[in-house]
């Protein structure tokens, strides 16, 4: 006579089934490489800010122009920023003063004076992103370069340029000759 209890037989396994949600998306060739773009840019934007940060100074319009439109063209809408410079255009601090609508963003002169005195800064460079995708100036533009411009100087602080971002090269100002 054996002791032994006969063994329990295992339940069969449940093989997963591939069901469609309707909840579930569907993800294509062209929503990975978005997403991989997006940590390329991310990361490049790392880089950029430990590069404008580690005490370089920033003499080339170029450099800050492509600053402003890594940070400003993912925008759907009008955004207003500022790069605070010390005595020897290095930088002190990037800011994001301003948001606006698809066609415009109300600045106030006031508001970035105050941000540069709160970073003692020497110097600012502005920019804003055009969310149409055109990087021509404004005639608005114009004007609110102009009035920074005097707000700025009234304190001592230089306004050094003002970048447009579209989907094209950012437009500087001060290259046009209207800083």
């Amino acid at each position: 006579m054996s002791t032994d209890t006969p063994a329990k037989p295992k339940p069969a396994r449940k093989r997963a089934s591939k069901v469609k949600s309707e909840d579930t998306p569907e993800y294509t060739s062209q929503d990975h490489a978005r997403a991989c773009g997006d940590q390329i840019i991310a990361r490049a934007l790392q880089i950029l800010d430990a590069r404008l940060h580690e005490g370089e100074a920033l003499t080339d319009p170029t450099a800050a122009g492509n600053y402003f439109k890594l940070r400003l063209q993912p925008n759907e809408r009008e955004v207003f920023a500022a790069l605070y410079l010390d005595s020897r255009h290095r930088v002190i601090a990037y800011d994001e003063l301003f948001f606006g609508t698809v066609d415009g963003a109300e600045v106030h002169p006031r508001e970035v004076v105050k941000a540069a005195l709160r970073h003692n800064a020497a110097a600012v460079i502005i920019g804003h992103n055009h969310p149409s995708g055109s990087s021509e100036p404004s005639a608005a533009d114009r004007a609110v370069t102009a009035r920074l411009k005097q707000s700025l100087h009234l304190v001592e602080i230089r306004l050094l340029d003002h970048f447009v971002i579209g989907k094209g090269a950012p437009v500087s100002l001060a290259s046009r000759g209207w800083v």
